[in-house]
């Protein structure tokens, strides 16, 4: 029988020192690698290290954002349901998310756009200050980029991985182009629920490890 190894732990720590090569020239702080790392360790796919892209100042101001309390608004359900809630809440911070609403969709119907669009579009000034996670829809990310841009909206960090053929690149590289609000994505059509939860669970894990030195 093919020996394997069965402590949950060990399996992280080994997941980990098979992804370090893939990040050793990519000229990244520890936290980012923790970030990066978690990403790639739930994709399971190590060609995800070059095209995952953080701008200067996202790692620390989403840490900050989490430990000040800050909630966390996503298009998707996978996302809100993914994110560990208890964790959260130990900083002050709630998930939101609006997709399911019936109010929601007859908006959407009514101005024909999309759920995920009208969701976002709905929280308003409530998105300034928090996390915002946006795991499915291009649509749910150029909206909040909209409300950036034309609304004064401001957010403490967006973690942006819409997936799929239809405006999810673009949508990622208009992200990019934001240089008052931080912002961590994937580059190109790949992207997804699971890998925005991977990059929130390390930031909110950084705050946690963060807080317990503090104490």
């Amino acid at each position: 029988m093919m020996e394997f190894i069965k402590q949950p732990m060990a399996i992280e720590h080994r997941s980990m020192e098979l992804i370090a090569p893939y990040l050793a020239g990519l000229s990244l702080s520890e936290a980012e690698k923790k970030v990066y790392s978690r990403i790639i360790h739930a994709a399971g796919d190590v060609e995800y290290a070059p095209i995952i892209r953080i701008s200067e100042t996202a790692v620390a101001a989403g840490i900050a954002a989490l430990r000040g309390g800050a909630d966390i608004y996503t298009d998707v359900e996978m996302v809100r349901t993914g994110i560990n809630k208890r964790k959260l809440a130990s900083f002050g911070g709630t998930v939101h998310c609006r997709i399911a609403d019936p109010e929601i969709a007859a908006r959407a119907k009514t101005q024909g756009v999309t759920r995920s669009l009208m969701a976002m579009r709905s929280f308003g000034a409530a998105l300034t200050g928090s996390v915002i996670a946006i795991g499915n829809a291009p649509t749910a990310l150029l909206e909040v980029i909209r409300l950036i841009r034309e609304e004064g909206v401001k957010p403490a960090l967006i973690v942006g991985m819409p997936v799929g053929f239809v405006s999810a690149a673009e949508s990622k590289d208009l992200l990019m182009t934001v240089d008052n609000v931080p912002w961590i994505t994937i580059k190109g059509r790949k992207g997804g629920s699971t890998l925005v939860v991977a990059a929130i669970h390390a930031l909110l894990g950084i705050a946690e490890a963060e807080q317990k030195k503090v104490a």
